[in-house]
């Protein structure tokens, strides 16, 4: 749980400075002040965690199909 709840907030912390690094760059302080007024695609404040979810199910679902994969191969070397 912990792991996933990492991975969760390093993409989020990846996305935002993929995707604002001019911003924080250049006026860091105030875009962070400018947060709570921020509007991206009307998903206001919450528009990281979105994103950050569908990033991080978007990499979860190759992650869950090779460690199934990875699994049941696993099981035939056993048996």
């Amino acid at each position: 749980m912990k792991k996933e709840f990492f991975i969760f907030i390093m993409i989020i912390v990846v996305l935002t400075i993929v995707f604002h690094y001019k911003e924080l760059l250049e006026y860091p302080i105030q875009h962070v002040k400018n947060f709570p007024n921020s509007g991206t695609y009307g998903l206001g404040i919450f528009h990281p965690l979105i994103f950050g979810a569908f990033v991080y199910i978007m990499l979860l679902i190759p992650r869950a199909i090779f460690k199934l994969l990875k699994g049941n191969s696993h099981e035939e070397n056993i048996k």
